[in-house]
């Protein structure tokens, strides 16, 4: 098998591709790290604020199915959460988003929608789209964000 003269393979990665300079390898790695940290917080704040929209409520058993957890685990995250001043709640009753929580929650919720939107300009099928999205949403950076959203605006121009 031959390889096109377009694919990207180890081999064809230059020197600096393959290891860049030490200070901008910290750099990446540190952002993974920060991603991390504020994925799962992000996720669960974007829910919270999905299921206030859609479903008028926001109840920890719904947050369970949606993510495939344990209802323990909902607990435990949503002690965290309540911790760091991102929800509210009242026993028996369903979780709320402080003012904070909604910021949270519109920021990942615009990063998610501006991915979701350049996969699917891309060519992507909507079903891999959105499980990729989900992902990707919180490692990409602002200037990748600014021109994901630029190419789709330029494709949907195109289509029009």
């Amino acid at each position: 098998m031959t390889d096109s003269p377009n694919e990207v393979t180890p081999d064809r990665l230059s020197q600096a591709d393959a290891l860049p300079p030490s200070d901008q390898h910290a750099q990446q790695y540190a952002a993974v790290r920060n991603a991390h940290e504020t994925e799962l917080l992000e996720d669960y704040v974007e829910l919270i604020a999905d299921l206030l929209e859609h479903q008028g409520e926001a109840r920890s058993t719904d947050i369970a199915a949606r993510m495939g957890v344990s209802q323990a685990t909902v607990s435990k995250t949503v002690t965290r959460l309540k911790s760091l001043g991102l929800v509210s709640s009242k026993p028996y009753r369903s979780l709320f988003l402080t003012e904070k929580g909604e910021a949270m929650a519109a920021m990942s919720n615009q990063r998610h929608a501006i991915v979701l939107q350049f996969l699917r300009a891309l060519g992507v099928s909507d079903r891999i789209a959105r499980i990729d999205a989900e992902g990707m949403e919180h490692h990409v950076s602002q200037e990748t964000l600014d021109i994901m959203q630029r190419f789709t605006r330029e494709q949907e121009s195109r289509s029009s």
